[in-house]
């Protein structure tokens, strides 16, 4: 008999067990198990070809609508072109070598399984090559063992890899579920009772073996706690470590720096910016650690109640340290505040107001003199307010007495480098930390990503901001646009505004080899000489890119900002933080290389200004590709919280929680963060219960193995820390 834990070795033999491991990284029962279908074929029903993704390994069922045998034109043999369809789309396929033997096997209005690499050919979509299982028990080509995953009318279909097909995948979970003993279950009884859960061995079996929908479902809903009750524990494991350390209490205080900003505001703050910072006022003043998420839209004003709650900090006599994700994002956030500060930042300065702070940027990067000048104002409190990369969390870095943490852009962040800072308090004491992220986010990401955090939302825009309108640009079909978007782009300078383009790469790294068949990401480096000498000559073009030096990053900045740059040629360094109201275009290049949500916040650097802002998507995708469809919705609305959930639709549930917060891979495979929001936040009620009074999960073994069998041991590790 087979048990979970089980080496897939002693189960499906060496060279099996080897292959599944090189191809899908699976390597004991459990991983294989947990390698559900992606999706189910009905018997008779064709899968939807619309929306397949260029570069992925696709699994299709379709009919043979076309077979063509050519000569190859400069070596010897035949190809064989095919076209299969779901009834609306087709897509191409064509096989080298071997052509006469799949002649015989692939005939018109044969029904069966296509897999391979999705490519472009010639602007169509196309599989070269493909694997396939013909559905017809008569086929010479059929897996006679194969088969009988064929003969119920649901087949699943598994995400699958080069060399090992769907199919393949479906004999080896057939195999191992044939000899699979039943265990105790790991889920709580009186869980399992209170839910009507179903055990998890039928759950296992009904998963990938379904008799019918409603075992499939009930499969599914079982699985799908056990994602949603592993990744609330350990949340709530975190959230329980947080508070071990008390906060230092900072209280505001009448008369101070932060009563003195307040009044000199130029503007009046939206009612969500006052009913958020009085919730974080609150928050400062306990011994309480504080853990908030403060999510808004670009320019919602999120930066001002920061500011307002360092002061809070200041205000008290302690430190308040703010951490960006690029340096030029850092010197910037330090110009910024030192502006709208005035003479309350300029502490030790003449002409500074008494009750003055200092704001100190600490960068990496900085020149000897100055850093040790800036190490030495965070260690001897001389600096209220510091500013700084992830160079803030090393320990060389010291503070006199740091109460306060903001980090900016968290999703550019993991757990790891903002729970360096918690450890960073006087006397053991623990900082309030405040994350904040421009990147709406779904209340079931926010219980699940930032399962440790409390969160809070600004959905008012401040008065001031211009519209933005966003058009893709698909050069493959439409090659003559492109020639239009750097007119638009002469325009704009024209009017006397200025432009952004922004690639995805710099070009002075070596191309990736992950791209395949994809030519690489065009970069800032070629496209700037391209434009300088070609479209854009005679206008003045900077390049800004993360590895200038920080000198260099800084003066190209300033002179953008001080419009002495017509267009900057960028990476995404100035996806966020970057403020220049004289911009007013933005050239998206390869467009699709970037996800939604980045490319909402790159277009909000457009914009800023009283003059509407204007966005180009250009693009090569194909049209009828999940990619184009992603650019899309993208180009539909400018409303970020809208564009959060359609990009959950768009793109695969587990990408949320995978290499986006840790590196390591997605541990949702079942979990909808859209569809199931009332199980997030049951299990999420539920951790909280049972780790409150049994913060090991001591006395819950199972539920500790369930962690480590749903998320793999390096990742709960990385999770767990604090």
């Amino acid at each position: 008999m087979t048990v979970l834990s089980d080496k897939l070795t002693s189960v499906l033999g060496r060279k099996t067990a080897a292959a599944l491991a090189e191809a899908l990284d699976i390597h004991t029962v459990a991983d294989l198990l947990r390698h559900y279908p992606r999706r189910y074929a009905e018997r008779g029903e064709l899968t939807d070809i619309a929306g397949l993704e260029i570069g992925e390994h696709a699994t299709v069922m379709a009919r043979i609508e076309k077979v063509a045998k050519r000569r190859m034109r400069n070596k010897p043999g035949w190809i064989l072109e095919m076209t299969i369809t779901d009834g609306h789309r087709r897509l191409e396929c064509a096989f080298f070598g071997n052509a006469h033997q799949r002649e015989r096997e692939l005939q018109l209005g044969k029904t069966g399984l296509f897999a391979g690499k999705v490519k472009a050919f010639r602007n169509k979509l196309q599989l070269a090559n493909p694997e396939y299982q013909m559905l017809d028990a008569d086929d010479e080509s059929t897996d006679g063992s194969a088969l009988d995953d064929f003969l119920g009318a649901i087949i699943p279909v598994y995400p699958a890899a080069s060399g090992m097909p769907s199919w393949s995948i479906g004999r080896c979970v057939r195999q191992v579920l044939d000899t699979l003993e039943r265990e105790e279950d790991p889920m709580p009884r009186e869980l399992v009772k209170r839910y009507e859960l179903i055990d998890l061995f039928d759950a296992l079996h009904g998963i990938h073996r379904p008799k019918d929908h409603a075992a499939r479902e009930a499969a599914e809903k079982r699985l799908k706690w056990d994602e949603a009750m592993a990744i609330q524990l350990i949340f709530a494991q975190r959230r329980q470590s947080a508070v071990s350390r008390p906060a230092p209490a900072c209280p505001p205080k009448p008369g101070g720096i932060l009563e003195s900003f307040d009044k000199r505001l130029p503007f009046e703050l939206t009612s969500g910016q006052r009913e958020v910072g009085e919730h974080i006022a609150d928050d400062l003043s306990g011994r309480h650690p504080m853990n908030r998420l403060l999510q808004g839209e670009v320019g919602s004003g999120k930066t001002v109640v920061a500011l307002r709650a360092m002061l809070q900090v200041v205000d008290a006599g302690r430190q308040a340290a703010m951490l960006a994700p690029t340096e030029v994002l850092a010197a910037q956030h330090a110009r910024s505040l030192r502006e709208m500060l005035g003479e309350l930042g300029q502490a030790g300065e003449l002409g500074a107001a008494e009750e003055a702070t200092k704001v100190t940027l600490l960068t990496g990067s900085l020149p000897a003199k100055e850093r040790k000048q800036a190490l030495l104002d965070a260690a001897s409190g001389a600096a209220g307010i510091v500013v700084g990369t992830h160079a803030l969390i090393q320990d060389t870095v010291s503070f006199a007495d740091l109460g306060f943490v903001v980090v900016d852009e968290q999703h550019r962040f993991g757990v790891e480098q903002r729970d360096a800072l918690r450890t960073r308090g006087a006397n053991g004491t623990s900082p309030h930390v405040l994350v904040m992220t421009a990147t709406p986010i779904p209340r079931t990401v926010a219980m699940t990503v930032y399962g440790d955090l409390e969160t809070s939302a600004l959905r008012v825009m401040p008065v001031g901001r211009s519209p933005i309108s966003t058009t893709v640009v698909p050069v493959a079909e439409k090659p003559a646009w492109l020639d239009r978007v750097w007119q638009r782009v002469r325009e704009e300078v024209g009017k006397g505004h200025q432009a952004y383009v922004v690639c995805p790469r710099i070009g002075d790294e070596p191309p990736s080899d992950k791209n395949g068949d994809k030519r690489p990401p065009l970069a800032v480096l070629d496209v700037a000489a391209e434009l300088e000498a070609g479209p854009l000559d005679g206008l003045r073009v900077g390049v800004l890119h993360g590895r200038l030096p920080a000198d260099e990053k800084d003066a190209v900045m300033r002179a953008f900002a001080e419009a002495k740059l017509d267009v900057l040629v960028a990476t995404t360094v100035i996806e966020v933080g970057v403020n220049v109201p004289n911009a007013t275009a933005m050239v998206i290049m390869d467009a699709d290389r970037f996800g939604v949500s980045q490319l909402h916040q790159l277009r909000g650097r457009v914009g800023r200004g009283d003059v509407p802002g204007l966005c180009l998507l250009v693009t090569e995708t194909i049209d009828g590709t999940s990619t184009r469809d992603r650019l899309a919705a993208v180009e539909s609305t400018t409303d970020g919280f809208e564009l959060s959930r359609l990009d959950l639709e768009l793109r695969r549930e587990g990408d949320i929680l995978g290499a986006a917060q840790s590196g390591t891979r997605s541990s949702l495979k079942l979990l909808s963060l859209l569809r199931d929001e009332d199980t997030i936040a049951e299990a999420r009620l539920r951790a909280q219960e049972i780790v409150s009074g049994d913060p090991e999960l001591a006395a819950h073994p199972g539920l500790a193995h369930l962690v480590a069998s749903v998320i793999d041991d390096d990742r709960a590790e990385y999770l767990d820390k604090s």
